[in-house]
């Protein structure tokens, strides 16, 4: 099995860990919930090993803390060998007073900090506005971080993170507040301070907000990309699977990504599509050309159902499914002048999360 097919079974199907006494991922909140980062020959991904999905997966890995490379194995037939990455070593810090760095900021990927400013939602307490596959309040339940992020400990986490782990860029993303700006407003305070005290590439990530001089603020605070995430693109399953985003139209992001690209430039700035939610293979294909035609990249993710949500028991996408729709996406990027890798930051930029940076080439 080759590289890209293994990748997008691993993410389709999941991974099981024989040894769950090993490092793991986590469960909830916003981002990869539920994954644990594994490195296939040269790659590292964010695969699923806590969902329904990872619980049936033929794939298994005996984790022996002592290893530095383990054996994949599909069923009982080994097929490859993977690492894993170490735990970082930000994560035995803690601030003055006495908060763990590691729920202000974790790793994604292995070289990516990634943080959530603000771990709650204005749409997820009203089962009629939550979007569906979201857990962004889970970990805040659970205690695994704090509500909200100050910019000072963002700073202050970030500088530590550069320097003894070798972090390369930040991801920041925030629940949406009651707000127009979306958490415009706080993202640019954040990006403002970690800026101030580092500098690193900055992706922030907020719904679109009322007014587009955010985009501007946002660029002037050091944000070097945004992402504004469609999930879905169909307005029935939008309205099905994110009925309080879908109150803002399709054709509202457009508007948005447009201006999005003349402020942070061709190619910086990206949405998620998240596959396997109900939209058809042409649907997404159709969305994606469109994105990279007004220059922008069209991050398309395997949706992974997360436990305790309302989704929790709906099947992630078939393996093949998944690797058609990366070689239509793969050529449609190929042929538009961006890239992943010509991201300054963001999920995209990592591309843990997909197989996608894989077919660009």
């Amino acid at each position: 099995m080759n590289k890209q097919r293994l990748i997008t079974e691993l993410q389709s199907k999941g991974l099981q860990l024989v040894d769950s006494t090993a490092p793991m991922g986590r469960k909830g909140g916003a981002g990869p919930s539920d994954h644990r980062a594994v490195t296939v020959d040269g790659t590292t991904v964010m695969v699923p090993i806590y969902n329904s999905t990872a619980r049936r997966s033929p794939y298994n890995l005996e984790l022996k803390p002592t290893a530095k490379t383990v054996s994949l194995k599909e069923d009982e037939t080994d097929i490859a060998e993977v690492s894993l990455p170490s735990t970082p070593k930000f994560y035995d810090l803690k601030t003055a007073d006495g908060i763990p760095y590691n729920k202000i900021a974790l790793l994604h990927s292995k070289n990516v900090l990634a943080t959530t400013v603000q771990q709650t939602c204005m749409r997820y307490r009203d089962e009629s506005t939550v979007c569906q596959f979201c857990a962004i309040e889970k970990s805040l339940d659970a205690g695994q971080t704090i509500a909200r992020k100050t910019p000072e400990q963002l700073a202050e986490v970030v500088e530590a993170a550069v320097r003894l782990d070798g972090i390369e860029q930040v991801i920041m993303t925030t629940g949406t507040p009651n707000s127009g700006d979306r958490g415009a407003a706080y993202l640019t305070k954040c990006a403002a301070a970690i800026k101030a005290a580092v500098d690193i590439p900055i992706q922030a990530q907020c719904e679109p907000p009322d007014d587009f001089v955010w985009f501007e603020k946002l660029k002037a605070a050091g944000v070097d990309s945004l992402g504004m995430h469609l999930e879905a693109v169909e307005p029935e399953v939008r309205a099905k699977i994110m009925p309080g985003k879908a109150e803002v139209p399709v054709s509202y992001y457009y508007e948005a990504y447009e201006a999005a690209v003349k402020v942070f430039g061709w190619g910086q700035v990206s949405t998620y599509l998240l596959a396997g939610l109900g939209d058809s293979f042409d649907a997404l294909v159709e969305a994606s050309e469109k994105l990279v035609n007004i220059g922008v990249y069209p991050f398309v993710v395997p949706f992974v159902p997360i436990s305790n949500t309302p989704l929790a028991n709906h099947p992630a996408p078939d393996t093949d499914f998944m690797f058609a729709l990366y070689q239509k996406v793969g050529a449609l990027i190929r042929d538009s002048n961006i890239s992943s890798a010509e991201m300054k930051a963001g999920c995209a930029k990592c591309g843990a999360c997909s197989a996608l940076s894989t077919f660009e080439n």
